[in-house]
């Protein structure tokens, strides 16, 4: 064979080749791309999560996660969807709040006993009403994202069964006027602290104590420097997560159907892997030697809802909605 006869083979068979990749490359270019934003880290649960819904519906969408707010800033996840710029994002409930008055009521404390009730609620008819809200705004809810729940983390070795133990307790909540209000809801006196100085802080006595998840309390070691964790439970934490409403509508059913189930297949896992976490937890403080128990959820619970319906931000809750979500846990 000459160089040239060589030469018009190989170009032949790269021909054919092309001819078979073209077609597959084409289809996956078809596909419709779903760009996910999170403000997670990567080695986060719910990262994982994303990452498994994009596995399963990768033959119906080009699902791209982009987790650490890489994509767009956080909290501007939802006016990014609204405007067009953004196909879907893990969006805080206060975040949306702060458009639709109304669900700041999913961000007061003792709305949800846990995560299951937080489940059921979104499965309801409130959570209708709450999804519906969202849509007149342009915000499809695929489903709620559990993360923990917060507890009180002290340094004093006192005993705390109902909010009356915690006054004149200096409690770090995170800035903001209703992060503020969620401490004092729960008994407390709250000042707002960066989340960095907290260990100081507690280590020198500055402030009394600080609430977070369990797993956010391992990470930043602050059972180094506390003497218990009171399982008050006062605010199950989850973010939404959200898709354009218009990109939803224009969906076919099938299409639809695949990527609400494997979101409700990858969250369904999530939970359970911080939930289990949580558990593990529980023993890993008592042995590291923090006292770890559970007060009168009751009272903490009647007094924090009661300090909230007396407030400003109570003002905008659609009225009996408060009930009806209390029914939906007994």
């Amino acid at each position: 064979m000459t160089h040239l006869t060589r030469r018009t083979a190989i170009a032949v068979a790269l021909a054919a080749t092309t001819a078979f990749i073209l077609p597959g490359a084409a289809l996956a270019q078809d596909l419709p791309t779903l760009r996910l934003s999170s403000v997670v880290s990567e080695n986060d649960i719910r990262a994982e999560a994303f990452a498994e819904i994009a596995e399963a519906v990768s033959d119906t969408f080009d699902m791209q996660v982009f987790n650490g707010a890489t994509l767009v800033a956080q909290g501007s996840e939802m006016t990014s969807i609204q405007r067009g710029n953004l196909e879907m994002g893990l969006v805080a409930p206060q975040t949306i709040a702060e458009q639709i008055p109304e669900w700041s009521i999913v961000t007061s404390a003792y709305l949800f006993s846990d995560a299951a009730h937080l489940s059921a609620t979104f499965d309801s008819d409130v959570g209708e009403e709450l999804k519906g809200m969202a849509a007149d705004v342009g915000i499809h809810i695929l489903a709620p994202v559990y993360f923990g729940t917060r507890q009180v983390n002290l340094a004093p070795e006192i005993e705390v069964k109902t909010p009356e133990d915690l006054k004149g307790i200096t409690m770090r909540m995170p800035g903001g006027d209703a992060w503020q209000f969620l401490g004092e809801a729960i008994g407390a006196n709250p000042t707002p602290l960066a989340y960095a100085e907290v260990y100081t802080a507690l280590q020198t006595g500055a402030i009394d104590g600080q609430d977070n998840p369990l797993p956010n309390d391992y990470n930043m070691k602050f059972y180094e420097v506390t003497s218990q964790i009171v399982l008050t439970g006062h605010l199950v934490g989850f973010d939404v997560l959200a898709i354009s409403k218009e990109l939803w509508d224009g969906f076919t059913p099938e299409q639809q159907e695949a990527l609400q189930s494997a979101v409700d297949k990858a969250i369904a896992t999530s939970t359970q892997r911080h939930l289990d976490r949580e558990a593990e937890l529980v023993q890993f403080f008592k042995d590291e030697g923090l006292r770890v128990y559970t007060p009168d959820r009751t009272a903490f619970r009647d007094y924090a809802q009661q300090k909230y319906l007396e407030s400003e931000f109570a003002a905008s809750w659609p009225e009996g909605m408060v009930n009806r979500i209390n029914a939906i846990a007994k």
